[in-house]
């Protein structure tokens, strides 16, 4: 449909209203999927943060678009620009949902969020159906897509009859490999904070051959499982989280393994464990005069007192790196980690002055791709016989604005909010994805843009 400018005012009105908030550097393909649909859909789109340096000056341009200078704490200006609209996209900090969260539901309007579900959310459930309002969490790709693809497969194995033994699930965010250029073989694809933060949660939860594990997160990279996907190489998994809590989630109650993990190539786990065991990725206090430190000073705070050695030296011994595990040694070094560089922040946390010292070296340069991977394994038993199915996806970035991420974070949230405004997915309620009313149409269209699977039975 294309809109002359007289009828174009009137025409606005009739159109179905959506509210995104939050337009930070992942919402790219959000935003350019919203924009794609919307004329076609009839959509009007409203696009509310504090600031827009990441939003293609080209999308404030067209005619059903318009941008919102925005604080989620005004409550005013919150409950008017929700209650003017039909659904809400809040890309904020998982945090801040709940109070867009309640004005969705007292205001009567749909609701689409990539983040956990919290326990205060899943407590809107009741007041949602009672009001009619859908709210879709975790649909973005790990929570998300890992979700849609599990469940799915996890669904037929079932409605064949078969029984699941073992459930793994992994996922990475990391460098594609014609921009793997480092030792560590990684760069930061997603918020750097939570990187250097990773574990720190509490103890690992998960099921093994019909016994309760858990890993503490001193020993957490020391942990790794080594996962081959074909085309890709190898990775090594580390543990993630709460897997427990997803089997009741994924109707797998007595299942005898269930495991969540994070994808990494061989190697990092066993290099950033050093940080683990020094202390430098504690937030828990600060360090005075933080800011007149160097790299160099900084990794010597964590290390014994001996004027005799050097900080090299030190390190070594305290993390009992032999002298001729030269691969190991080079990527601390190649950090530049015992160079006289300012750290120039004040009263930092030593998991801030971590974070500074990777962003220099971590960060995705302009022509960098990043990747994401995502491995599933099945075991199952039917008619007496076990049986093993691994499931494997891996997407490659575009670009710096539609990175992989992007597009597996922002592309299952604007086929939601599609879904949704469209009556394809209707079932009020506080939800995550994995009902196949919601998954199967969401991963039909996903295949359109790439992000596929691919699925191999295992001899």
């Amino acid at each position: 449909m294309h809109l002359n400018s007289i009828n174009l005012e009137v025409h606005l009105r009739y159109m179905k209203k959506i509210l995104l908030i939050g337009a930070g550097r992942s919402t790219g393909t959000l935003v350019k999927y919203l924009t794609n649909n919307a004329e076609a859909n009839e959509w009007q789109l409203t696009i509310a943060d504090r600031n827009f340096e990441f939003l293609d000056k080209k999308v404030t341009e067209l005619p059903f678009v318009t941008t919102e200078v925005f604080d989620v704490t005004n409550q005013d200006q919150r409950e008017t620009l929700i209650e003017a609209s039909n659904l809400v996209i809040s890309m904020l900090p998982a945090h801040m949902h709940i109070s867009v969260a309640k004005d969705c539901i007292d205001y009567k309007k749909h609701m689409v969020t990539a983040s956990y579900i919290s326990k205060e959310m899943q407590e809107l459930d009741r007041q949602a159906k009672e009001n009619g309002v859908i709210i879709i969490n975790e649909i973005g790709v790990d929570p998300g897509i890992d979700h849609l693809s599990a469940k799915k497969v996890i669904d037929e194995i079932v409605s064949q009859g078969g029984e699941l033994t073992d459930f793994e699930t992994f996922t990475g965010g990391l460098v594609a490999p014609e921009s793997d250029n480092n030792p560590w073989n990684y760069k930061f694809t997603w918020n750097p904070r939570n990187v250097v933060l990773a574990g720190q949660g509490g103890a690992v939860k998960f099921i093994q051959e019909g016994t309760y594990k858990y890993i503490p997160y001193q020993k957490m990279f020391r942990r790794t499982e080594i996962i081959d996907i074909e085309g890709f190489g190898k990775f090594e998994g580390v543990a993630n989280r709460d897997s427990l809590k997803y089997r009741q989630v994924y109707g797998l109650e007595n299942i005898s393994t269930m495991f969540r993990g994070t994808l990494r190539k061989p190697g990092y786990c066993r290099a950033w464990d050093a940080f683990v065991q020094l202390g430098a990725t504690d937030d828990s206090y600060t360090i005075p005069n933080s800011k007149d430190l160097t790299f160099r000073s900084f990794i010597n705070l964590f290390l014994p007192y001996n004027p005799n050695d050097s900080v090299e030296l030190k390190f070594r011994h305290y993390l009992n790196i032999a002298h001729d595990d030269i691969q190991l040694f080079e990527k601390y070094k190649w950090l530049d980690l015992f160079e006289d560089i300012p750290v120039e922040l004040d009263n930092a946390t030593p998991a801030e002055i971590l974070q500074k010292i990777l962003v220099r070296k971590w960060t995705l340069q302009e022509d960098d791709k990043d990747m994401i991977v995502m491995w599933h394994k099945f075991v199952y038993t039917n008619g007496g016989k076990k049986y093993e199915k691994h499931s494997s996806m891996v997407v490659i970035g575009e670009d710096q604005t539609h990175t992989a991420m992007a597009k597996t974070v922002g592309l299952p949230v604007g086929i939601t909010a599609k879904k949704i405004l469209n009556g394809t997915i209707d079932e009020p309620g506080v939800h995550i994805p994995i009902k196949q009313s919601i998954y199967e149409p969401i991963l039909k269209e996903l295949e359109d843009y790439g992000i596929c699977f691919t699925e191999k039975d295992v001899t």
